[in-house]
């Protein structure tokens, strides 16, 4: 590796904001959240750093393409409280039979009845462990005993034992509508607007909070806030001790620690950032202690009463071992002993014994958003699905395609042709496999599709087919504006899918995917295992490579050059010397933040283009974080200045900008100012022309010469220039370091200003643990691969 000469420039060191301070990776703000991955990773810690500044300051989390995360309410039905009882009332005999209309007016009235029952009894005190009966009001009782080390109660959470399984006939698929491209909402009214600013104003908070409030809580949004202050939670960026200034000052004497309303929101926000963290549940200890940290006194209470009101549902998943961490694959869940008919009946005492088994296994409780939950289980439900419904007839067509290929992609070929989901894993040069099995399958006859994280990705996998049509992009797929489209079932139509770059799929995109294919596809998911996970919850490729229930092909074609050297170095951990002839890789050091700038720009605007040819439009900068003293707000800044100078005049951005845009959160799509008007902003990127509307391009618009690593995944430049400052070593990992290195097609320029600390992470700090169910669900539905 060549070095460039020391500048004799220097500058003061940049203070590093919270999110760098605190150790965690900076590229969450693409997922839903601030510039901070979010909550620690294993949940305990979840949204506990401090606050900077009042809601909406230039002091809060920066939110570009965010979206408030859902919080699912359900009815009084939910998981966790009693059903209610609406079967019809039988006659006395004698009397009258009922007619069907009328037997219908009975069980609304009783439903009513019950529900006017529950709202008065919600108005008197409430006696932690008592508020609830049935599954829920034993909660305590299992949080005790799992926090002591004791079995759990047996009645808490448990699921039916599963029926064995039999042979059943082909399922009847309902049509399915298809998924809409993701749109803005529409904005607030007015007058809602105007009524939650002047509830804003009494509360001493920012009246500039008003619009985001409006559209997160909706029509009523003034009357919700004055009940329950604490629903600014909802918001983006609100932090709770904001949120408790804001209770202070409408509620005054009347706002304690223990409101029953602050607990249950406090605890839905912990999950919400346990979610941008990527995780789909947390444990309950977990929980409690982040809980703790928040102020709410009893962990206990507030989980029962978020869990009553039905905005978080709670499992039990089974445990391989005793002291299994979460975030590693547990095996299936416990089902629940069967009850004995009668005592002393002559039960099977091998049914006994094994029941007494279960009971005492390892389990882990877990708490964690209704979305998510239900994602989770309709990804593992569609993967068994697919798993089980492809013919496992042998294909001579299939075998004499696989003998005439050879190596890794033979085996995938093999594997594709006898099971229905395959694993493929590699780097970029491994693409050249599922390529091949792509076009052995359309050569057989079969409707044959290949999708990819970003259009860069899909241009990158086309030239290796040399024809366009087959291939799409996730988002493309789902939206129906790319690829075959839905048959009169509502499937997609097509008999082989193949995803590129699956690691960055988290559980609603996945599940998305496997519901809208059909009984009797393939689907196989191609991707490194060492890039950084999704931006969204979960860690779909992983878990399923970890579960084992399906055919995995490694491939063995390794990726070329100094380049690839370096970056199959930096997977293993090891970041070694690397001889670079052709000036391949540069290494740049800094002595602090504002040479860290300097140099980035130098190497941009001029080293690049003069060395190697390739233009700055070619080249992409990717650092840590958005913020800090060289995080991509500030070199966005220093690059505009000098490559597209210019007032900024329609929300900062000038005609020839190189922009990020968000369409939806998790994704960041290159693109290129064009021009403004009343309409917006008018954007060309790789899909087309797009405007964005002038309230929607703070949020969604960012300037895109300097990207984090989560926003550059899934792409690649003829040159990337990644920036190391000092003041961002405790957010670098090993994954982060592998997807940024491996970002340059030709070049990669290494602007380093950590020290030791960059050999260190390569060898020491791997990904972050993420708690997720999908192993779990997936060994209770789907047999091990053999």
């Amino acid at each position: 590796m060549s070095t460039e000469p020391e500048t004799t420039e220097s500058a003061e060191p940049g203070k590093p904001e919270d999110a760098v301070r605190s150790g965690t990776p900076t590229d969450a703000a693409d997922a839903g959240g601030p510039d901070a991955d979010g909550a620690d990773a294993g949940g305990a810690d979840a949204g506990g750093a401090d606050a900077e500044a009042a809601p909406g300051t230039d002091g809060s989390p920066d939110t570009t393409g965010t979206t408030d995360a859902d919080t699912s309410e359900t009815s009084e039905t939910s998981e966790t409280s009693e059903p209610a009882d609406t079967t019809e009332p039988a006659p006395a005999e004698g009397s009258p039979q009922l007619s069907e209309a009328e037997a219908e007016l009975l069980a609304q009235k009783l439903e009513r009845e019950r529900i006017e029952q529950r709202k008065a009894e919600k108005k008197g005190p409430i006696a932690s462990g008592t508020k609830l009966s049935g599954q829920a009001a034993d909660l305590l009782a299992a949080v005790r005993a799992v926090e002591s080390g004791e079995k759990p109660v047996a009645a808490v959470f448990a699921e039916p034992r599963p029926a064995p399984r039999r042979p059943a006939p082909e399922p009847v698929r309902r049509p399915q509508p298809v998924p809409a491209a993701p749109a803005p909402s529409e904005a607030p009214a007015p007058h809602t607007v105007d009524g939650v600013r002047r509830v804003l104003t009494e509360g001493s908070a920012p009246e500039a909070l008003a619009p985001q409030v409006a559209a997160a809580l909706g029509e009523g949004a003034e009357d919700l806030l004055r009940e329950d202050p604490w629903q600014l939670l909802r918001v983006t960026g609100v932090r709770p001790e904001q949120a408790d200034g804001f209770a202070r000052a409408l509620l005054g004497a009347e706002c304690r620690p223990d409101d029953e309303r602050r607990a249950r929101a406090v605890t839905v926000w912990l999950l919400e950032q346990a979610a941008l963290a990527g995780h789909t549940a947390l444990e309950l200890s977990a929980l409690a202690t982040a809980l703790a940290r928040q102020g709410v006194p009893d962990a206990d209470a507030a989980v029962q009463a978020t869990l009553a009101e039905g905005e978080a549902l709670v499992f039990q998943d089974a445990l391989d071992e005793p002291g299994a961490r979460p975030g590693t694959a547990p095996s299936a869940p416990t089902p629940a002993p069967a009850p004995s008919a009668a005592a002393g009946d002559g039960a099977d005492d091998a049914e006994g014994e094994q029941d007494e088994a279960e009971e005492e296994r390892p389990v882990r409780v877990l708490v964690g958003l209704e979305r998510y939950a239900l994602a989770e289980e309709s990804l593992a439900d569609g993967l068994a699905r697919i798993v089980n419904s492809l013919s496992k007839e042998p294909s001579p067509e299939w075998e004499a395609a696989a003998a005439a290929a050879s190596g890794s992609t033979a085996e995938l070929i093999r594997a594709v042709a006898g099971h229905g989901l395959v694993l493929h894993t590699g780097g970029e040069a491994s693409r050249a496999e599922p390529a091949a099995l792509l076009t052995v399958a359309r050569g057989l006859g079969l409707r044959a599709v290949a999708a990819c994280h970003t259009p860069d990705g899909r241009r990158r996998f086309a030239a290796l087919l040399g024809a366009e049509g087959p291939v799409v992009t996730v988002p493309g797929l789902l939206a129906g504006t790319e690829g075959p489209g839905r048959d009169a079932e509502g499937a997609l139509d097509l008999d082989v899918l193949v995803v590129l770059d699956a690691p960055q799929l988290d559980v609603e995109g996945a599940a998305m995917i496997v519901e809208s294919l059909p009984d009797g596809a393939r689907l196989v998911l191609s991707g490194d295992p060492a890039v950084l996970w999704s931006a969204g919850p979960g860690r779909v490729f992983a878990d399923l490579l970890a579960a084992r229930t399906c055919p995995q092909v490694a491939s063995r074609t390794p990726d070329p050059g100094p380049l690839g050297e370096l970056v199959s170095g930096v997977g293993i951990g090891e970041l070694t010397q690397v001889d670079a002839p052709g000036k391949e890789i540069v290494i740049v050091p800094v002595r602090d933040a504002g040479e860290a700038v300097h140099r980035t720009v130098q190497l941009v605007a001029d080293s690049v283009p003069r060395a190697l040819g390739v233009p700055p439009e070619d080249t992409v900068v990717i650092t840590p974080g958005h913020g800090g003293a060289a995080g991509t707000r500030v070199l966005n800044a220093a690059l505009k200045e000098r490559l597209n100078p210019g007032p900024g005049r329609f929300g900062g951005f000038d005609p020839g900008d190189r922009v990020a845009y968000s369409p939806a959160p998790g994704r960041a799509v290159p693109g290129q100012v064009v021009g403004a008007d009343t309409e917006g902003l008018h954007l060309s990127c790789a899909d087309g022309a797009v405007v964005v509307p002038k309230e929607r391009v703070e949020q969604a618009v960012r300037h895109g010469w300097a990207l984090t690593a989560h926003q550059a995944v899934g792409s690649r430049w003829p040159a990337a220039v990644v920036v190391l400052p000092g003041d961002a070593a405790q957010a670098l990992s090993r994954p982060w370091v592998y997807t940024a290195f491996g970002r340059g097609e030709r070049h990669l320029s290494v602007v380093h200003g950590v020290e030791q600390a960059l050999p260190r992470a390569v060898a020491e700090v791997t990904a972050k643990p993420r708690t997720t169910r999908l192993p779990a669900l997936l060994r209770s539905q789907v047999p091990a691969a053999q």
